[in-house]
């Protein structure tokens, strides 16, 4: 999944009326050569330029260095390896290289627990160089899940892809997102929106914090499922239409999503700081469930109470034009409120 500024991705081609992609139909068993070798190579590089001799404890021999950060040969030196099979790994030839190895290479480049998730992602792609890649269907959300989302009633929550895709939500979930329902595309995808959309500039207190961290959790989950062909068009599709995207794609940077601070402006109750969770659904592979929380006695905690309030009213709103249409098509009244689709 590497594009260069001006390329179109594969899957994706320019209409020549509009700034909008249309997707090819790759069919449901077309077979594609997957070659991951300059996604190695680009990361390998990007890795080692950040550190300097000295982060690495090594001497820095002569005042003129070519490179910004260490050589091929220091990282070599580091890793326990020669330089010419160091070459090899960075040329992308990860097929058959030994775990103790990836091993030694992170230590030497001094990755985080992201990026050295992300190394053996790209190993482990490496060793199969032909899949059959499929156009899989959009996983439906157990009504048991449901059924949790829904009794969650004092804080956001909703159940989510790894390709950022929102799936379903809570009362108070689709209130916090309520930016990204009024796009009546579904399902619902946090990158689309983050640089496809002007709202998510005011939306995203800190856009650009924001913007880094979406990218940077695509490309981690690029490395361990490279071929995922809604995640391959998402990504081609956001390269042809952002050029905020293809910089920040371009870095190799990555990162897990497990808990953390979001802030956001919403558009009724004001900033929100709040904390998430991200739990995986072991019985749902690839989904999670995210929940947000906020201080007690905090104003994030009092525009919470506000939000949900605000989402009340949504609901009676729906409910009361559910009610005067089935008045005017002499349908039976409906006994749940309408939600948003998802």
């Amino acid at each position: 999944m590497t594009y260069g500024r001006h390329d179109v991705h594969p899957g994706v081609t320019a209409d020549p009326g509009n700034d909008r992609p249309s997707h090819c139909d790759y069919g449901t068993d077309s077979v594609v050569i997957v070659d991951n070798r300059n996604e190695v190579r680009d990361f390998l590089i990007s890795r080692r330029a950040r550190i300097t001799p000295d982060q690495a404890g090594l001497p820095a021999y002569g005042g003129n260095r070519r490179v910004p950060g260490l050589r091929r040969e220091e990282v070599a030196l580091l890793a326990g390896v020669s330089i010419d099979y160091y070459t090899r790994l960075e040329r992308g030839k990860l097929n058959g290289v030994s775990e103790s190895v990836l091993e030694a290479l992170a230590d030497a480049l001094q990755l985080d627990e992201a990026e050295r998730a992300h190394l053996f992602d790209l190993a482990r792609a490496g060793n199969t160089t032909l899949r059959t890649r499929r156009r899989t269907a959009q996983p439906r959300i157990r009504p048991s899940v449901q059924r949790i989302l829904d009794a969650i009633t004092d804080a956001p929550a909703y159940v989510r892809n790894a390709r950022r895709d929102i799936l379903a939500a809570n009362r108070l979930g689709y209130a916090l997102y309520s930016e990204m329902y009024s796009d009546p595309a579904r399902p619902v995808n946090v990158a689309r929106f983050v640089f496809l959309n002007p709202q998510a500039r005011t939306f995203f207190l800190d856009w650009h914090s924001a913007a880094n961290d979406t990218v940077a959790i695509l490309r981690i989950e690029a490395g361990r499922n490279p071929h995922d062909r809604a995640l391959t068009d998402l990504v081609g599709e956001l390269s042809m239409r952002s050029e905020e995207f293809r910089t920040r794609w371009a870095a190799h940077n990555v990162r897990l999503h497990r808990t953390g601070r979001k802030d956001i402006h919403h558009p009724v109750v004001g900033d929100l700081h709040l904390m998430f969770e991200a739990l995986d659904l072991p019985a749902d592979p690839g989904l999670s469930l995210v929940v947000y929380t906020a201080d007690l006695a905090s104003p994030s905690h009092d525009a919470l109470n506000l939000l949900a309030s605000w989402a009340a009213t949504l609901d009676q709103v729906d409910e009361t034009a559910a009610v005067e249409a089935a008045h005017e098509t002499g349908e039976p009244q409906p006994g749940a409120v309408a939600r948003p689709e998802h």
